[in-house]
């Protein structure tokens, strides 16, 4: 009986200490409960570091890239400080979506925010067995939170602040909108901000276009990008796109033998970088932002502050077509690359290399002054260097990456060399136009942004030579009705000192030193015949000629009023050029240069749309008779060989002129332009919906070929022209016209010099009139 009493009481005495564990735990589980409770309500309260209010959950702040588009409809560059453009649900490839949720949360749609079993799950494991962040709470980690602390407390408490903002962000938005946003806002490295940032510089897609295996690919780097980097480290990344195949099948969202068919596809990564420096159209970018920079200071936004290129997400639609402009590019490179091995041959033994008809002091003072002139001396000068001590550190060798036409190279050379080195390089600048709206097409200011910032279409200016013809032709015609037919002798013509307000006798001459006969002046000018120009200014006048070109939005304003500008003497910008020319084929109607047609806000709204600006400046008989003028340029004059394969098997073609043949049968109209000593050359060419203007030359003058042959017009700058005419009449789709020049009604100019001065029954009635000059 004792011995049963005393095990009762040890039972019961079992069953209170039992009691007071359970009592003990509960009340430390309910201390956990209220304290992890409290956590929440003082990160809540923001006592943890600042919540974003209700306002800022609405509009998280972004920093949007302004997108530049192109006329058909592609993306030519951005503006950022993050290049981000941001995309709707609607365009994301369902693949893509899928792989996110199945790799990132496979409960997404069942949770608010918070996956509970995961969090307990690496609660439990320390996070050895998976994380435990949402794609909500990964959302939110890139929106309102800082980086991940290396500290374990403050990386806890940072884990309640987003577990907060997580669940405020799941009651805001719906499943879709958190998705969009946390793919428009991750960083997946190389500039590349967002999903559609991504898809277009590893795929050079848009992500609609993008395949499984690429989806799968971009999604495998959001665990993290910079070590899953599929530019350095494609083995590694094809690793993971695996596995995210493989996630996809585990959930259902593709089969088995879907998974295996896309796990042996190689790899493959189009790395298209979108730096401000990389992609087509640089130079017109880079002029688009002064154009933009102008238009915000004259258009504030309704509150009164600016808009910024750089983060509001605006979109500016040009007139550039990225097809024209991706010909216009790889004719340049085609033709200047062979032309520059040609002029490094012939400077081989030229002791004063890469400058002619200069001294050696000369050359000296040229590369002193670009010394001067350095990025190195402004820095050096700054730091307090003296003048000597800078001269010696331009003769010290170092390792530097230069320009070549084969790619950038690594070497090693003293900064003065490479001064040498590229003052040695041919430069262009090409613009086309159409000149019915004023639309250009495309804009080439140089042969490589990255390494050449000057642009060669509005920014430079340069010596026009015979170019400028056309507009003593045009102003002669449109005052004295001349007709193309008429004839002039060949011989030399002084203009004498006061005359036009000549300070001395000018007398000027052919370029063939040939003075007998006679010609027509559709020969004077296809054969860009000197004295034929200056009998021309002679009779019209200097300022009648200044005040056309002026209509034509020429600055004259350094053009001097005398008879010598017929030649042209003047410097002028490609973009003067082209949108001069462009009246001629409009009939006489100029139109101003359009590039930017439209401007709108990251949400649509118009911001602004270009309006025409137009006004009359030659007649229509007069732009016609121009034109068809110069139409013999191309027929017989110095443009005959875009007509035929004439350089074929010659010296010129084997060495330098590439494109040949061209064979162009339709109707050209253009006229080739060489300076003295051959420092630039120049060729326009018009067919009847396309004007394109041509400039090759050095940056100094001084730089030039030796002989004409290699430095006319003719052969630097048509070529280009030439090969791109090739490749856009070879693309159907631009629709540019190979028909003849739109001839006005009634014209009462005769431009038929085969039948001109015939009766009606053809027999000759009378020679052609000279012109009494």
């Amino acid at each position: 009986m004792g011995k049963t009493t005393t095990n009762s009481k040890k039972k019961a005495e079992k069953r209170r200490d039992y009691s007071r564990y359970k009592a003990w735990f509960w009340s430390v589980f309910a201390i956990g409960i209220m304290a992890i409770l409290f956590l929440f309500l003082l990160a809540g309260w923001g006592v943890f570091g600042s919540m974003p209010t209700f306002e800022e959950l609405e509009n998280p702040e972004t920093n949007l890239a302004t997108e530049i588009i192109s006329s058909d409809g592609e993306t030519l560059g951005k503006y950022y400080n993050e290049n981000r453009t941001p995309i709707k649900y609607e365009d994301l490839p369902q693949h893509l979506v899928e792989a996110l949720v199945a790799t990132e949360d496979e409960r997404y749609y069942e949770h608010s925010g918070i996956d509970a079993r995961s969090t307990l799950r690496a609660a439990v494991y320390l996070g050895k067995k998976g994380g435990a962040s949402t794609i909500t709470q990964q959302l939110a980690k890139l929106l309102f939170t800082e980086n991940a602390s290396k500290n374990p407390a403050a990386r806890v408490l940072q884990k309640f602040k987003e577990w907060i903002i997580a669940t405020r962000l799941e009651r805001q938005y719906t499943k879709e909108e958190i998705i969009t946003m946390y793919l428009n806002k991750y960083d997946f490295i190389y500039q590349a901000v967002g999903i559609r940032s991504a898809a277009k510089i590893y795929f050079d897609k848009e992500p609609k276009e993008l395949r499984p295996e690429e989806s799968a690919v971009l999604v495998g780097m959001l665990v993290n990008s910079a070590y899953y980097n599929p530019v350095r480290r494609p083995e590694l990344v094809e690793q993971r796109r695996n596995v995210v195949l493989g996630q996809m099948a585990k959930n259902g969202y593709i089969t088995q033998e879907e998974k295996d068919s896309l796990q042996q596809i190689p790899m493959k990564i189009d790395f298209t970088p979108q730096g401000h420096d990389e992609g087509i159209a640089t130079y017109f970018r880079a002029y688009l932002q002064g154009f933009l920079k102008d238009w915000i200071e004259k258009n504030p936004k309704r509150d009164g502050s600016k808009y910024n290129i750089y983060r509001d997400g605006l979109k500016i639609y040009t007139s550039i077509d990225s097809r024209m402009q991706e010909y216009a590019e790889e004719a340049v490179k085609m033709h200047l690359a062979n032309l520059q091995k040609e002029f490094d041959r012939q400077n081989k033994n030229n002791k004063t290399a890469p400058f002619r008809d200069v001294t050696l002091e000369e050359r000296n003072k040229l590369v002193r002054d670009a010394m001067n002139r350095s990025e190195r001396w402004r820095i050096l000068k700054d730091m307090g260097k003296s003048n000597e001590e800078i001269l010696k550190s331009f003769d010290q060798k170092t390792s530097m990456k230069i320009f070549t036409w084969d790619g950038v190279k690594d070497t090693i050379m003293t900064p003065k060399d490479s001064i040498l080195y590229y003052k040695s390089f041919f430069q262009t600048g090409m613009m086309s136009m159409t000149p019915q709206t004023g639309e250009v097409k495309a804009w080439v200011g140089g042969i490589n942004f990255k390494h050449f910032k000057y642009d060669h279409v509005k920014q430079g200016k340069r010596q026009v030579g015979s170019t400028f013809k056309p507009f003593v032709y045009a102003t002669a015609i449109d005052q004295l009705h001349l007709s193309p037919c008429d004839t002039v002798p060949m011989s030399l013509y002084t203009i004498e000192a006061g005359k036009h307000g000549n300070q001395n006798d000018w007398t000027p001459k052919n370029s063939g030193g040939e003075y007998a006969g006679m010609v027509t002046l559709q020969e004077g000018l296809a054969k860009s015949v000197n004295t034929v120009t200056a009998r021309l200014i002679d009779r019209v006048g200097p300022k009648p000629v200044i005040d056309l070109i002026e209509k034509l939005e020429i600055d004259s304003e350094n053009i001097p009023e005398v008879p010598s500008i017929a030649l042209g003497t003047a410097d002028l910008s490609v973009f003067e050029m082209v949108s001069a020319y462009s009246a001629f084929v409009n009939e006489g109607v100029y139109v101003k240069p359009v590039i930017v047609t439209r401007i709108e806000d990251k949400n649509g709204t118009i911001l602004y749309q270009h309006v025409p600006e137009t006004k009359d400046v030659l007649s229509k008989e007069a732009a016609y008779v121009t034109v068809n003028l110069m139409e013999g340029v191309t027929r017989f004059g110095s443009g005959t060989r875009l007509r035929g394969s004439w350089a074929k098997g010659s010296e010129l073609y084997e060495r330098a002129v590439t494109g040949y043949p061209y064979e162009f049968e339709n109707a050209i109209a253009g006229k080739t332009g060489t300076t003295q000593n051959q420092s630039d050359g120049w060729f326009m060419g018009m067919v009847p919906n396309l004007v394109t203007g041509v400039w090759v030359g050095a940056e100094d003058r001084a730089v030039h070929f030796p002989g004409i042959a290699y430095g006319q017009g003719a052969t630097m700058a048509l070529p280009i022209w030439g090969i791109y005419m090739k490749k856009v009449y070879a693309d159907k789709q631009l629709d540019i016209s190979k028909e003849e020049f739109p001839r006005p009604e009634n014209l009462s100019i005769q431009i038929d010099c085969d039948n001109y001065g015939k009766n009606g029954s053809g027999e000759q009635d009378a020679l052609p009139d000279e012109l009494d000059f």
